[in-house]
């Protein structure tokens, strides 16, 4: 699963300071030229033209749904590029579309002639004009606003119309310019103050643009080729590829910092415990690095003002190799004494991203039961390990497993796997995480290119839990995810709790492009491709694709689903289904699920918390379907304290329910008309963690749904014997029987996909 922004909707995450880790394997020799601004117009490299044509070549012919590289395919290429550069419809004008119009068939012919100069003058034109309207903006902030006017804006442009010529874009910049200047001044801000953040604002979009390189305009490029293949067939350059690479594998080499872009600096945003960072004990969370040095005599280099990237690839290197950073400290000026730490990488474990465990307690009419959770947000596996035969390579289904015997030792008496927004990852570790919680058999089956069909399954003996169990899911759950919650469901092994998954039904391979050139390069050039080779279906002969995974219990939507999911692609493939494969229901949830939805609903009808989020929900969707908003400052002054009023009520209810006191700060909550990095590293970080503390009734409410399973089980034999795996006999919770599942094997299984 993916999203697409828009490349100016990634500037702006570039600017706001997405946290990137400083550290990687890769060798920095032969890349060592300083570099703040690119050298523009941009140009397209001979390995780039030779990538481009190679990718090409794989998708025209061992792509899942191969389609010709033509004139048609061409005029898909130049829509989907065109849309990735200015979806907004902000920079180009008609005019520059008119200029555009001869490439619409030639995309084709820029690939197979390895000639990329019509895509990259698309890009550099798109650089020209991004720095325009920030220039523009700039001066308009010198004479300010009207904001008596009764002028709106419409921030919602998917479907607008191109703007005509220079004059009609100039209108649109004000009218944006002037929204950015309310909401300043709707948070008190002074004129002067207002000047100042937006210039500075400004500016620094310009930096940010006249950062962007030859990679990113290959990237955008080739991500449209490969998008207009199919939703999920993606290009990953070089630096895209081992960014994929360490979250699969949740593991690196380097020195366990978390790094983000803030004002001129890039600042230390997390430390990863035990990494090297860690344990020099002189590097800080806002902590500034201004200067790295390769080696313990290796000349320093100055990173002030450089994008992120560049400054982690200075800092990357390989294990037991020294790196030297020259820190401002984060509680000194700019003017500060700055410090020299040294730090030998080493391989870093990312276990923020792995799978956790927490035990949820339910008291209810005088029982208390421990409910198990444990949160997966990806089908995570080392393939490279993998494939070396290392036995202690890092996988999903081996923390989770080895967190079910941690849960099973505090005696839980259910598990909910939580698997929201978890986007999928390796179709292996869906295959045998799926095998913790069944005995044996078929797991998936999956069809390729020549219709051949596969069945993928579970050969190892024994359950890893055998007791009532839920996954909880919404419409962030995808691919992989839904291979799980799908088999879990024809099985009836357990219930399906949430909202529509994604609806994603394909399986994709990386394909190293590499291999494949004669180049003698120790260091990758080509760069990967994500690409469809397969389609999966669920054991019962039906497919997740569009469709997704249908709850068993259905909680609220929340209505994003008309933007977000594999339904609002145009070019998915269509749904489809076939036989089933040889298996057989493993319990009949049927028996009680009537049962768990009545008291569901009556728990949920008097619920404080549950009206609550159904009240947020509602407001949510009010906020999300607006495209239009006043520029008038009395009228967004009033609305705003109407909007302040019903976000105080959400705060005063959240903390009548579960004494959270977490959004005390009223300045927290309300718009400040600032940038996420135009805030203090402390505010962010601190509402991160009262994030995290947050009330989820979602969650509470599916353990207690498992909480009424169990008790339900508990007093009935007949019941328990149809709603646990294989008539209870390997369950603790049976009314009749107290035999225990015997373990399952550690996964040895083949390599992912």
């Amino acid at each position: 699963m993916k999203l697409r922004p828009s490349l100016a909707l990634l500037l702006a995450l570039a600017v706001t300071g997405v946290g990137v880790h400083a550290q990687s394997a890769a060798d920095l020799a032969g890349d060592n030229a300083p570099r703040k601004f690119s050298t523009l117009p941009l140009k397209p490299s001979v390995t780039q033209a030779q990538a481009a044509q190679l990718s090409a070549r794989f998708l025209t012919r061992f792509h899942y749904d191969a389609k010709p590289l033509d004139d048609a395919m061409s005029q898909k290429i130049y829509k989907a590029y065109v849309d990735s550069l200015d979806g907004e419809k902000v920079f180009f004008t008609q005019a520059d579309l008119a200029k555009f119009a001869p490439l619409k068939t030639q995309m084709d012919d820029a690939i197979w002639n390895q000639d990329l100069a019509g895509p990259f003058s698309m890009f550099n034109l798109y650089i020209t004009r991004a720095i325009e309207r920030m220039t523009y903006a700039r001066s308009l902030l010198k004479q300010g606003f009207d904001l008596t006017t009764n002028e709106s804006y419409n921030y919602d442009r998917k479907k607008a119309e191109w703007p005509k010529d220079q004059a009609e874009l100039d209108t649109l910049w004000r009218e944006r310019t002037m929204n950015d200047w309310l909401r300043l001044k709707l948070a008190g801000k002074s004129d002067d103050d207002i000047r100042k953040t937006l210039d500075k604002r400004y500016a620094g979009y310009i930096d940010r643009v006249k950062q962007l390189d030859g990679e990113d305009a290959f990237q955008s490029f080739m991500n449209s080729y490969a998008e207009s293949t199919d939703p999920h067939t993606d290009y990953l350059g070089p630096r895209a590829a081992e960014n994929f690479d360490i979250s699969m594998k949740l593991s690196l080499e380097g020195i366990g910092a978390v790094l983000q872009t803030r004002d001129e600096y890039t600042a230390i945003r997390e430390i990863v415990p035990a990494g090297p960072a860690a344990k020099s004990g002189k590097v800080h969370v806002g902590d500034r690095v201004v200067a790295v040095g390769e080696g313990t005599s290796g000349p320093m280099v100055d990173v002030i003002g450089w994008r992120v990237d560049d400054v982690v690839k200075r800092i990357r290197g390989k294990k037991d190799t020294t790196v030297r950073l020259e820190i401002l400290p984060a509680d000194a000026g700019v003017d500060g004494k700055h410090e020299l730490v040294s730090m030998v990488r080493q391989k870093v474990s990312i276990e923020e991203q792995a799978a956790k465990k927490k035990v949820i307690e339910i008291k209810d009419a005088g029982v208390t039961r421990k409910i198990g959770v444990i949160d997966l947000p990806s089908f995570y596996s080392d393939f490279g390990a993998r494939r070396e035969g290392d036995k202690d390579f890092k996988s999903a289904t081996r923390d989770v497993a080895k967190l079910l015997g941690e849960l099973k030792a505090e005696g839980v008496e259910g598990v909910v796997m939580d698997l929201r927004n978890n986007g999928g990852g390796s179709l292996a570790e869906a295959n045998e995480l799926t095998g913790l919680f069944i005995d044996q058999g078929p797991v998936v089956q999956v069809r390729d290119a020549r219709g051949e069909v596969q069945v993928q399954g579970d050969d190892e003996p024994g359950m890893s839990w055998s007791g009532p169990m839920a996954v909880l899911v919404n419409r962030g759950s995808a691919s992989a995810s839904e291979i799980f919650a799908a088999a879990i469901q024809d099985y009836g092994r357990g219930l399906i709790i949430g909202q529509p998954t994604f609806g994603k039904g394909t399986v994709q391979n990386l394909v190293d492009l590499d291999r494949f050139t004669r180049s003698n390069s120790e260091k990758p050039q080509f760069g990967e491709l994500k690409m469809t080779i397969q389609e999966f279906f669920r054991i019962n002969g039906g497919s997740t694709q569009l469709k997704g995974v249908t709850p068993d219990i259905q909680f609220p939507k929340n209505g994003d689903e008309k933007d977000f999911g594999e339904s609002t692609y145009d070019n998915a493939l269509p749904w489809t289904q076939i036989a089933a494969a040889d298996y057989k229901p493993v319990a009949d949830l049927k028996a009680y699920l009537n049962q768990l939805q009545t008291r569901h609903d009556a728990r949920t009808a008097k619920s404080p918390g549950w009206k609550l989020m159904l009240d947020e929900l509602a407001q949510y969707r009010k906020m999300r379907d607006k495209t239009t908003i006043s520029l008038n400052f009395a009228q967004r002054e009033t609305e705003r304290k109407d909007l302040d009023a019903i976000q105080a009520d959400f705060r005063a209810r959240h903390k009548a329910i579960d004494g959270n006191a977490a959004d005390d700060d009223d300045s927290l909550a309300v718009d400040d008309g600032l940038n996420a990095n135009e805030r203090s590293l402390k505010s962010e970080l601190k509402q991160e963690k009262d994030a995290k503390k947050a009330a989820d009734p979602q969650l509470d409410e599916t353990a207690h749904i498992l909480f009424d399973a169990a008790g339900l089980i508990k007093g009935d034999a007949k019941l328990a014997a149809e709603v646990l795996p294989y008539g209870g006999k390997y369950s603790n919770m049976s009314a009749t029987t107290a035999a225990a599942a015997p373990e399952k094997a550690q996964p040895q299984g083949p390599a992912a996909h």
